[in-house]
C-alpha cells in the first residue's frame, strides 16, 4: 500500500553543515489480540531521533502482509485511519536515515518482497560492508542479470530481502540462518512473514537490539525507550550473533555467529535516546559521567556553564557538578526546526545556526562561558556559535566536547562528512581552537570515555576516533554506500556524482565511499 509522493528531504536547515546523521530505528510486535500498528507507531515514534527521512509500518492478519511507508516523519506518514486501515498480530516499523541508497520512496522501508510460500518484510538498522557480494549472488540465484529487488531500490536492504525470500526448499527460518553468517557489517534486522516475527543482530553488536515483553505478546525495538512508549517491559539485548524468532509457539533463539562484541561508542556520545538503556547503562548517566570527567581534565575559570541543547544537555550538568560553576540555559532551541522539505534560499541561509539556536542575552552577557556539545564534525557549526555567543556579549568562551575529535568516517550506520571534510583530520586541537575562535577547547579523552561507558574498550567500536574499523571494509572501487545507485546508462556508479559542497546528491553513503583514499 502506497502513501502519494516521492521527493527528498533536505539534510537539515543547512545542508552545507551536516553534523553526524542518525542510524535508522527499527521494531516489531508479536502480539495476538492487541493493535499491533498503532503499537509500531508509538514505538517509531520513540525512534525517531535515529531517522527522520522516512517512515514505514508492515503489518500480517495471517493471510497477507500490508506495507504503508512515506517521506518524511512518523507523524506526517500516519493517520488514525491509516493506522486502523493495518490490522493483524505481527508487526514491524522504521524510521530510516539512509546510509546506503538515495533518500527516495523505493528505498523507505519496510522492504516487501513474495517468497515460495507467502511474502516477507523487512526493516534494518545498520550498513553493510559486502553489498556487491551479496547482489552478485543474487544475481547467480536468479540467473545472469536478473534483479529481484524491489523496482526502483537501491538500498543493501532490499538485496537482503530478495535473499532471504529465496527459499523454494527451506523454511525462512532456515534460510536465514544459512544466509546471515554471510552477511557483514552493522545489521540489526527485524522481519516478518504472515506468521511469526523475527530479528537478527550482527556478531559484533554494533547497533543495539532489545527484546521486551507484553503482557500478550513481545517486541523487538533499537532501544529501551520504545519499549517503554508501549508499555513493554525490558527483558535483555538481543545478543550479537543471535536470532530471534516469535510465533504461536513461544519465542526461540538460535545463534548463527560467535558474538565478537563491538558495540558503537558513538551510541553513548550522541546516537541513543538519553533515557535508554544500553549495556546495562542508562545513557543520561554515562553521559553525565562523561561531563564529570571533562571537568576534571579541562577546569577552567567560568561563571556559566551551558549545553548546546540537547545532546550536549547531560555532559553539561555533569561538567558543572563536578566543576562547582553554575549550570543555566543560554540558548534555545526550536525544537521544530530540523529535516525539512523547504530548502532554504541563500539570504535564510545566512542566518545560520540562528534557526535551530537562539542565544539569551541577559543570561550570558557578561559572562565567561563553559560551552559544551557533544561532537565537532567540520567545525561550522561551532564557529557560528561561538560567533554567536561573542555578539550577544558573552565575555570568553570555552569548549568542552564530550567525544574525541572524530576523525574517520563511519560504515555501521553513521554518516560523517568525508575524511577531507572532518576538521579534526587535518588541525591540532589548538589550531581547532583557532578555527572556531574559542578562548579554549576540550575534548574528552577516547580512555575516559571508554571508562565512563564501563564496557571494556576490546567490546567497542571507536573507528571513528582511531581508525580501527572491526570490520572488514568494501573495496572502494566497488562504489562503497553507493554500490547499488545506478547511472543513467544502467551501470554501477563507482563515484556518485556530488555537489558543490562535495557531498553525495543520491544523500546516501555521504562521502564513505572513497573515504580511506583521500587525505
Amino acid at each position: 500500500m502506497r502513501k502519494g509522493g516521492d521527493g527528498r528531504l533536505t539534510a537539515a536547515i543547512d545542508p552545507q553543515d551536516q553534523g553526524p546523521q542518525d542510524a535508522c530505528g527499527v521494531f516489531g510486535v508479536w502480539a495476538p489480540g492487541e493493535d499491533v500498528a498503532k503499537l509500531s507507531y508509538y514505538g517509531i515514534y520513540a525512534l525517531q531521533h535515529r531517522g527522520q527521512e522516512s517512515a514505514g509500518i508492515a503489518v500480517s492478519n495471517g493471510k497477507q502482509i500490508l506495507v504503508y511507508k512515506d517521506m518524511g516523519l512518523v507523524s506526517q506518514v500516519f493517520d488514525e485511519s491509516t493506522l486502523e486501515s493495518l490490522v493483524g498480530h505481527v508487526a514491524i516499523g522504521h524510521a530510516r536515515y539512509s546510509t546506503t541508497g538515495a533518500s527516495t520512496w523505493h528505498n523507505a522501508q519496510p522492504t516487501f518482497h513474495p517468497t515460495p510460500n507467502g511474502s516477507l518484510a523487512l526493516a534494518h538498522n545498520g550498513n553493510l560492508t559486502n553489498t556487491a557480494d551479496l547482489a552478485a549472488t543474487l544475481a547467480e540465484l536468479e540467473g545472469e542479470g536478473a534483479d529481484q529487488r524491489m523496482p526502483g531500490a537501491t538500498n543493501d536492504t532490499s538485496v537482503v530481502t530478495a535473499l532471504l525470500a529465496h527459499h523454494p526448499d527451506q523454511t525462512v527460518e532456515e534460510r536465514a540462518l544459512e544466509l546471515l553468517p554471510h552477511v557483514k557489517g552493522a545489521f540489526c534486522f527485524v522481519w516478518m512473514d504472515e506468521n511469526t516475527l523475527y530479528a537478527a543482530r550482527d556478531p559484533q553488536g554494533i547497533r543495539p537490539l532489545v527484546l521486551g515483553r507484553l503482557e500478550r505478546g513481545w517486541v523487538v525495538a533499537s532501544e529501551t525507550a520504545a519499549l517503554d512508549i508501549v508499555g513493554a517491559s525490558f527483558v535483555r539485548e538481543i545478543e550479537p550473533g543471535e536470532m530471534i524468532a516469535v510465533d504461536a509457539d513461544g519465542l526461540r533463539t538460535t545463534r548463527f555467529a560467535e558474538a565478537a562484541p563491538k558495540h558503537c561508542l558513538f551510541e553513548f556520545v550522541y546516537l541513543a535516546r538519553p533515557d535508554t538503556l544500553m549495556n546495562d547503562q542508562r545513557v543520561h548517566s554515562v553521559r553525565v559521567e562523561i561531563g564529570r570527567r571533562l571537568a576534571d581534565a579541562h577546569p577552567v575559570e567560568a561563571d556559566l556553564v551551558i549545553p548546546v541543547p540537547e545532546s550536549g544537555t547531560p555532559s553539561a550538568i555533569g561538567y558543572a557538578e563536578r566543576s562547582g560553576i553554575p549550570y543555566g540555559t543560554g540558548l534555545v532551541k526550536n525544537s521544530y526546526v530540523g529535516r525539512t522539505f523547504i530548502q532554504p534560499s541563500q539570504t535564510i541561509r545566512q542566518l545560520g545556526i540562528r534557526l535551530k539556536l537562539n542565544p539569551l542575552r541577559d543570561v550570558i552577557e557578561g559572562k565567561r562561558l563553559v560551552v559544551v556539545d557533544d561532537s565537532i564534525v567540520r567545525g561550522n557549526t561551532q564557529r557560528a556559535l561561538v560567533r554567536m555567543l561573542r555578539e550577544a556579549g558573552a565575555k570568553e568562551v570555552h569548549v568542552r566536547i564530550s567525544s574525541p575529535p572524530v576523525k574517520w568516517p563511519c560504515f555501521y550506520g553513521i554518516d560523517f562528512a568525508t575524511r577531507a571534510e572532518l576538521i579534526a583530520n587535518g588541525l591540532g586541537i589548538d589550531e581547532i581552537r583557532r578555527s572556531i575562535d574559542a578562548d579554549s577547547l576540550g575534548y574528552i579523552d577516547l580512555e575516559e570515555l571508554v571508562d565512563a561507558t564501563t564496557v571494556p574498550m576490546d567490546n567497542l567500536c571507536r573507528a571513528c576516533f582511531d581508525g580501527e574499523y572491526p570490520v572488514k571494509l568494501p573495496d572502494p572501487t566497488l562504489g562503497g554506500k553507493a554500490v547499488l545507485e545506478k547511472s543513467s546508462c544502467g551501470g554501477i556508479e563507482t563515484s556518485p556524482a556530488t555537489d558543490v559542497d562535495g557531498l553525495a546528491v543520491s544523500g546516501g553513503g555521504v562521502g564513505g565511499e572513497t573515504a580511506l583514499l583521500q587525505p
